[in-house]
């Protein structure tokens, strides 16, 4: 016979004044840390009390009821209803709907109730605020509903851009959240649910990669095209930017690569007839030049246009409140944000009175050109003024000291080993009553004695040497003609085929340029008195001006046909002397400069070099270009350096060096062997390199 199962009989629930309930010490719930009970109270206001009290009769001392009911279950509701009735938006004797217990354990009721209760899944969360946005509420709105940031709803509704297929996978947790929110960076679906196959046959399957995986071939939004063009002029052409609300993505990624560049080349195009309105002879157009593209041109010096009288006014009041607030706050340790920002705007604007537009001879404008570019910064780079050797007017010829010109041979060399000219006339002119000119063979025998009192006076005078050298390498490196000097010292401009990517637009670069240019401002604009002006400088000025010229000079390029051991070693003695670190002048490696290039072996040498063993063990499952971005993003901000860019005597970012060096497996596959075969070196460095000789 059939046992009957006892029915479950709940308890009574009945709506209680407000004025009858008080808390009570059974509550298990003390710790009140991150509880608004003043956000609760709105939403009772807003929406009326959604869930019922559990109370319990409170006894006299006999067991009788007291009328009144304590609260072991609901104290947070309790006391936001509280709040109400004090703002008096509540009465004291509004009736709360209550469940009536009176049997069990009043503390157990209470650690039910908070136990118990099961988190909302983010996954019904992000479909309850799409329900509401569909229902015509704005994010704005459904945040002050929940009392959530409007970005945390932003985020919850942008899981709408996950595939349905993947979305239920999570359901399942088949994903975690944390790879859900990076299948949001892209909203085409077909291409998450590729990505989901491939993660399923990887052994990686952190987010960063499928990020990396969605975004393959985009350009960053701060790619110096993408600000150039400007993010939103690109999405008005029908653009499509992937983002990233769940973690900083720099502005994004912009998808259509053929977009971008269509609008870089009319953007540049338009900017280019804009320049060529001034009558240049010639413009050319490109987003990149290869550095070292003016080596071998000559650069106009045109005159600065001079400040107007209201302009200088503007300037001297701009610099008189310039050094007022940086007297005043000398001695501050830290700058208040108002000030700081006041003098940044006070440094740009008189930035902006010392770079005066230059004008140019328009007869020198016929016969030069300019190139037009963009820079690092994504600003439009013009740079004017430059000629082209075939365009140059013919040099003018200098006069000969006497007439009656002869034929010229080379006389014997000298003490010092150098050839000296010397004039072999067919023979002495005849005796003349009056004042005949000196003959050429004459003239080179004084002249030749004067070179050699010359030589040796200027060797005793060690600071007239310098002087004379500062002065002829001067004329080589900024004047268009370096004859105006006695001495044979020159500076050859040898050009380099290949180039780094980025070189270009590189902080050693731009440091170099913007040097070279200062100097060129305050150099005499004709050669003929460059003499003068350079004897008029202090030591200290001369110096730098050296110093610059002779940095030029500087080549230390690895050329595989051109061995020079003992050049790279003297490189290498430079580069101590001057505590060259070039992590610290702005390289680091990645994808596309190092890590790329070489093969998985070195990628990790490097990885455990900076980050340790155990880093590179983490990604040694990896294929070659998962390796070598990850091992990008390991190696940010760790100033670590492969050999060739080491100083001797510094550490180069390594946290701890392998006890041997990580050997390379000899027995691949051909796929293996192809896929980790270090590439040939197809990117050098400069694409100039001076060389200062003796002819």
């Amino acid at each position: 016979m059939a046992t009957a199962v006892q029915k479950i009989t709940l308890s009574p629930s009945r709506d209680i004044p407000f004025n009858k309930l008080v808390l009570s010490q059974s509550n298990v719930r003390r710790v009140k840390a991150n509880v608004s009970i003043e956000e609760l109270a709105e939403d009772i206001a807003r929406r009326g009390l959604l869930q019922g009290l559990s109370v319990r009769a409170v006894l006299d001392a006999d067991g009788a009821a007291t009328g009144m009911f304590e609260i072991p279950a609901g104290g947070r509701r309790y006391r936001a209803l509280e709040l109400l009735v004090k703002q008096k938006r509540l009465a004291k004797t509004a009736p709360v709907p209550c469940v009536i217990r009176d049997s069990g354990i009043a503390e157990e009721d209470s650690l039910a109730e908070n136990v118990q209760r099961a988190p909302l899944h983010a996954l019904d969360q992000f479909r309850s605020f799409l329900a509401l946005r569909q229902k015509g509420q704005s994010e704005e709105e459904i945040a002050a509903a929940f009392f959530v940031s409007v970005n945390v709803v932003k985020q919850r509704l942008k899981l709408a851009s996950v595939s349905p297929a993947l979305l239920d996978v999570y359901s399942e947790d088949g994903l975690s959240l944390d790879q859900v929110m990076a299948f949001t960076v892209s909203g085409d679906h077909e291409l998450q649910e590729q990505v989901f196959e491939r993660l399923k046959a990887s052994h990686e399957k952190q987010p960063y990669v499928i990020r990396r995986m969605l975004t393959e071939g985009a350009v960053r939004a701060s790619d110096k095209r993408a600000q150039f063009i400007g993010v939103d002029a690109y999405v008005a052409a029908g653009g499509t930017v992937l983002r990233d609300l769940f973690q900083g993505d720099d502005g994004g990624w912009l998808q259509d690569v053929a977009l971008i560049e269509q609008m870089v080349a009319d953007k540049l195009k338009t900017e280019a007839q804009t320049i060529a309105a001034e009558n240049w002879k010639w413009i050319e157009v490109a987003p990149d030049f290869a550095y070292g593209h003016v080596f071998g041109l000559r650069q106009l010096r045109g005159e600065a246009v001079a400040l107007t009288a209201e302009e200088e006014t503007t300037r001297d009041a701009l610099q008189a409140e310039f050094n007022r607030l940086s007297e005043e706050y000398a001695d501050a340790d830290e700058l208040p944000s108002k000030v700081d920002e006041r003098l940044s705007e006070l440094e740009t604007a008189l930035e902006g009175f010392e770079n005066r537009p230059v004008v140019f001879d328009p007869e020198e404008i016929a016969r030069a050109g300019a190139f037009v570019s963009i820079d690092a910064n994504g600003q439009l780079r013009v740079e004017r003024g430059y000629v082209r050797p075939e365009d140059e007017l013919p040099a003018e010829p200098e006069p000969h000291p006497a007439d009656g010109e002869a034929e010229r041979a080379v006389a014997a060399t000298n003490d010092g080993g150098e050839a000296v000219v010397a004039a072999v006339p067919a023979g002495e002119p005849d005796e003349d009553e009056g004042l005949s000119p000196i003959s050429d063979r004459l003239m080179t025998e004084l002249t030749s004695h004067r070179t050699l009192g010359l030589r040796h006076a200027l060797g005793e005078r060690p600071d007239v040497a310098f002087l004379a050298a500062l002065h002829v390498l001067t004329l080589k490196t900024f004047y268009r003609y370096g004859s105006d000097s006695c001495l044979k010292l020159d500076l050859k401009s040898v050009s380099f085929g290949s180039q780094a990517p980025g070189l270009n637009d590189s902080a050693s670069a731009e440091a170099i340029r913007a040097r070279h240019e200062s100097w060129a401002k305050v150099l005499p604009k004709e050669s003929a008195g460059l003499w003068d002006a350079l004897q008029e400088w202090d030591g200290d000025s001369q110096a730098g001006l050296f110093a610059h010229i002779v940095s030029l000079s500087v080549n230390a390029v690895y050329e595989p046909w051109n061995r020079r051991p003992r050049a790279f070693a003297h490189a290498d003695r430079v580069a101590q002397a001057v505590d060259l670190d070039m992590a610290a002048a702005g390289w680091k490696p990645t994808v596309d400069n190092f890590l790329g290039r070489v093969t998985k072996a070195r990628i990790l040498q490097a990885v455990a070099q900076a980050k340790g063993q155990r880093a590179a063990d983490r990604i040694e499952h990896m294929k070659k270009g998962d390796m070598a971005a990850e091992a990008e993003t390991l190696l940010a901000d760790t100033a670590w350096l492969p050999e060739p860019l080491r100083t001797p005597g510094q550490t180069a970012g390594e946290e701890q060096t392998p006890e041997s060096a990580i050997e390379e497996t000899p027995e691949k596959s051909s796929e293996n062997k192809l896929e980790d075969e270090e590439e040939p070196a197809t990117h050098n460095n400069d694409a100039g390199e001076q060389i200062m000789a003796a002819e």
